[in-house]
């Protein structure tokens, strides 16, 4: 457990002459900055400002360090949104619609209702992500949202769910932004983080709480409370454990925190900063890759729908199976789940080329909605249906490889926080539409509904090739500015490299890395490559 804050904070008041008197050597000039950039430079800048050698040796203990304090975290918070979001398509099988008198359109409703809430709640989150640090943010929506979930246990009609669902997607707003926060505070890019646990544990879980049954409350209840519970504990567990940045990790020595921050120069993206600027929001939305970004989002949650929401009920109606078949058989889709992102994060980082697995991923799905559409609902034909069904699971592969991809283009901390909740605005938006595609009179089949997602992953498949020719077009005009600038055209993206290492000691290049500048403004930020047999990669 690292220790308390109060010494974190002794020891980083003295970090400054530790290093310079530990002797570690330091070949590189130290370039002065003005008094307007260390004004509103990042966090990490006094750390850096006297470059100290890293060897990989001292990257990959750091970053063993790091993932034995962030990661774990990091994957518990993912798995309870994950599971929290998705548990109500679990609860509508064991009795919601039923037990709580939902008719009509109304459990589209419910589905639906959290999302207007995340959309609504965007922009508080952008500017309140960078304001306070994440030590005091997580926690505290963790919590909250726990509590709503908490409060849906205790909502018997629809107007109560209603409610209840509104704050749990309210709280849950700042979650994905967070995240991305968190992994470019912490880690190079080459380095990923682990996610999705949430269906392969979450199945198994809610099946053993459906079976329980209890003469004061509904099985759905019981669903919603325990799982809420566990979240509400996680919450203020984790204001206990967590730190917000390298800067202020408690359980890495002053040394090992400028080194720390040296590891993450060559991402160009900073660590943190708390001064909101306007102007970085403004850049973010005037520019066409932000828009693309935001098209690939609501594509992918527009059809995310297909699963969270209505996943359990269309795997029951495929060919007339009760509740609790069709949890179980939800089990290997879950599993496929965490195999294709752990693979498609595998591929995209082992050849560099996010763009290619995202446009690859999307093919399976788009077959397996045709598969669904086009094939009978007969016994004989349960084989391929369910075939069918679980070439879904691609779908959760695509989000992080965008997530991932966006960020890596994204610098500036206000900049980067905003895109992530552009990007989660959009997802909510996909979310709010997809539960409508599924209209209680196209139950059980649901077969003009996966025609229409089918048309939406089509057109996730053409977003992403303009995306490539837009980035292609982008990367050629960086080129130019840094010829402009007196610099190479061409920079060794060192912060892809498995690796670490730095490059040649040019006291010209890496000191914009903490100047909380964006990807716009610094010529040096080097945006994943685009080009598919590139070294560097896309």
């Amino acid at each position: 457990m690292p220790g308390s804050l109060n010494n974190s904070e002794k020891e980083m008041k003295g970090d400054e002459s530790q290093i310079e008197n530990s002797g570690l050597p330091s070949e590189r000039r130290h370039v002065q900055h003005t008094a307007e950039e260390l004004k509103h430079a990042d966090k990490a800048l006094a750390l850096a400002e006297n470059r100290v050698e890293v060897s990989d040796e001292d990257s990959r203990r750091i970053c063993r360090k790091i993932d034995t304090h962030v990661l774990p975290l990091l994957g518990w918070i993912y798995f309870l949104q994950i599971l929290d979001k998705t548990i109500i398509g679990y609860a509508a099988i064991f009795g919601l619609k039923t037990n709580a008198h939902l008719v009509g359109d109304e459990y589209s409703t419910v589905g639906a209702i959290g999302y207007y809430a995340q959309l609504g709640a965007q922009p508080l989150a952008a500017f309140l992500l960078v304001k306070y640090p994440v030590r005091y943010t997580m926690p505290v929506i963790v919590t909250c949202w726990g509590a709503s979930l908490c409060g849906m246990a205790g909502s018997t009609n629809y107007a109560g769910l209603l409610g209840s669902r509104f704050l749990l997607g309210w709280f849950e707003a700042a979650a994905l932004p967070l995240f991305s926060v968190i992994t470019i505070a912490w880690y190079r890019r080459a380095e990923q983080p682990w996610r999705g646990l949430a269906n392969v544990i979450g199945a198994p879980l809610v099946y053993g709480l459906g079976q329980v049954r209890h003469a004061a409350l509904y099985s759905y209840q019981i669903i919603f409370l325990v799982t809420g519970l566990i979240t509400v504990v996680s919450g203020i567990a984790i204001y206990f454990w967590i730190d917000s940045s390298v800067v202020e990790a408690r359980f890495l020595t002053p040394e090992d925190r400028a080194k720390g921050v040296e590891r993450l120069r060559a991402n160009n993206q900073g660590v943190v900063s708390n001064e909101f600027k306007w102007g970085q929001v403004g850049e973010l939305m005037l520019e066409p890759k932000t828009w693309l970004f935001i098209a690939m989002s609501f594509f992918v949650n527009v059809g995310a729908s297909v699963s969270t929401v209505f996943g359990p009920l269309l795997l029951q109606g495929l060919v007339g199976l009760d509740a609790e078949t069709s949890v179980l058989l939800n089990m290997p889709f879950g599993t496929l789940q965490i195999i294709l992102i752990f693979l498609f994060t595998w591929l995209a980082t082992r050849f560099k080329t996010k763009s290619v697995m995202l446009a690859a991923a999307t093919l399976p799905i788009i077959m397996g909605l045709a598969i669904l559409y086009a094939v009978p609902r007969t016994d004989s034909n349960e084989g391929p249906l369910l075939f069918g069904y679980y070439m879904l699971p691609f779908l959760f592969a695509t989000n992080p490889l965008i997530v991932s991809w966006m960020a890596a283009n994204t610098s500036g901390q206000s900049k980067k926080t905003a895109a992530m909740c552009a990007f989660n605005a959009a997802s909510a938006a996909g979310n709010i539409l997809g539960p409508y595609l599924f209209k209680a009179e196209y139950a059980p089949d649901y077969i003009p509904s996966l025609k229409a997602v089918m048309g939406i992953f089509c057109g996730l498949f053409a977003t992403v090739l303009i995306q490539v020719a837009n980035l292609r077009y982008l990367n050629k005009r960086k080129e130019a500015q840094r010829v402009q600038h007196g610099k190479p055209a061409k920079l060794a993206d060192y912060s892809m490299n498995q690796k670490f290492e730095v490059g040649a000691a040019d006291d010209n290049l890496g000191e914009n890395a903490f100047l909380d500048m964006t990807d716009k403004e610094n010529d040096e930020f080097q945006p994943i490559r685009y080009q598919v047999l590139d070294p560097v990669g896309m």
